[in-house]
């Protein structure tokens, strides 16, 4: 009689939101296969237990070896238990190869349901989530990663990303570009850890949170909104009600902005005009220049040029690119 592989959920960040069926499942496999067999170690210190299988490591580097390995190990009548560093196994992480080799082999499968940052990200953010997708990570390589989000703009369901700190940085410019700065978006950090975080914006104020200066680091899970001119998402809050990302976070709604109280008689731009993206762009340089935070900058010269927001946004990133590709050398993304 074959034995069980068993998926287990490991906690995120606080182990005690680890379940007691984990601690059981942990302390009676006769196989452990971890993503880092030290982690596994600590965690059951954490919970009380001891374990009495064999703990072997399952990576992404070797995970096809040991699914024929743990296969075996199940065909023999062992339980086998997987589990990966945070998370569910096979999402995101390693354990799709092992489970796809058992259930081929017609072994039991089963799973102890746990933490996912991608289910808890997606219930704080405040977007619409009757219909998701997940879409992982992002490719590492520039070009790939804005073909992909090219191929996502029309997107009409809520999107849910994971990203590293070393390159968030460029996917939110990238998404931005893609999606259009304001796109509604929540980013979340470090979700159950103690510096966790959770800021509430769209894309243009994330771009502008991750380029203050701060240092990047922890864990991200990105939820974005989707297109709402597909049909099918649910409306986007209107553009002009947004607020800036500190109020977003804090959640005291809509009011107003720096940007709407700038606008108006002798507000220091220029009379509407049929501007192009440099106009546009210095118009919003010389308000961030006098410490005009730069989302309320775009929004006011969208509302003195009678443009939007996001035509605004898009003129600034246009004029930007056209400035890189004159001066060779200078793009950094």
């Amino acid at each position: 009689m074959s034995g069980t592989l068993v998926l287990c959920g490991a906690p995120i960040g606080d182990v005690r939101d680890a379940s007691p069926r984990l601690g059981e499942v942990l302390a009676t496999a006769d196989v452990i296969a971890a993503e880092d067999t030290r982690r596994v170690r600590r965690l059951a210190h954490a919970l009380g237990i001891t374990i009495t299988g064999r703990v072997v490591s399952c990576y992404d580097a070797v995970e096809g070896a040991r699914a024929e390995m743990l296969t075996e190990q199940l065909l023999a009548g062992r339980t086998v238990a997987l589990v990966t560093d945070a998370g569910m196994p096979a999402v995101s992480d390693p354990g799709y190869r092992v489970v796809a080799a058992a259930a081929a082999a017609g072994v039991a499968i089963t799973v102890v349901p746990g933490p996912s940052a991608v289910t808890a990200a997606l219930a704080v953010s405040g977007l619409p989530s009757d219909r998701w997708t997940f879409e992982g990570f992002l490719p590492r390589k520039a070009g790939e990663r804005r073909s992909r989000l090219r191929g996502l703009a029309a997107e009409s369901r809520t999107m849910v990303f994971l990203e590293s700190p070393h390159r968030l940085g460029a996917s939110l410019r990238d998404l931005a570009e893609a999606f259009g700065g304001p796109r509604r978006a929540t980013l979340c950090r470090e979700l159950t850890k103690t510096w966790e975080e959770i800021v509430r914006t769209d894309l243009a104020g994330l771009v502008d949170w991750a380029g203050d200066g701060r240092t990047v680091r922890g864990e991200f899970t990105l939820v974005i909104a989707g297109d709402a001119s597909a049909g099918t998402a649910r409306p986007a809050r209107d553009a002009g009600a947004s607020a800036p990302v500190g109020a977003l976070w804090a959640g005291t709604g809509p009011h107003k902005t720096g940007a709407e109280a700038a606008v108006g008689p002798g507000a220091g731009l220029a009379a509407p005009t049929q501007a192009g993206p440099e106009v546009l762009a210095a118009a919003v340089a010389r308000l961030t220049a006098g410490g005009m935070p730069a989302r309320d900058a775009r929004k006011a010269v969208a509302a003195e040029y009678s443009l939007s927001p996001r035509e605004v946004y898009a003129a600034v990133i246009a004029a930007r690119d056209s400035e890189r590709t004159e001066t060779p050398g200078t793009d950094e993304r």
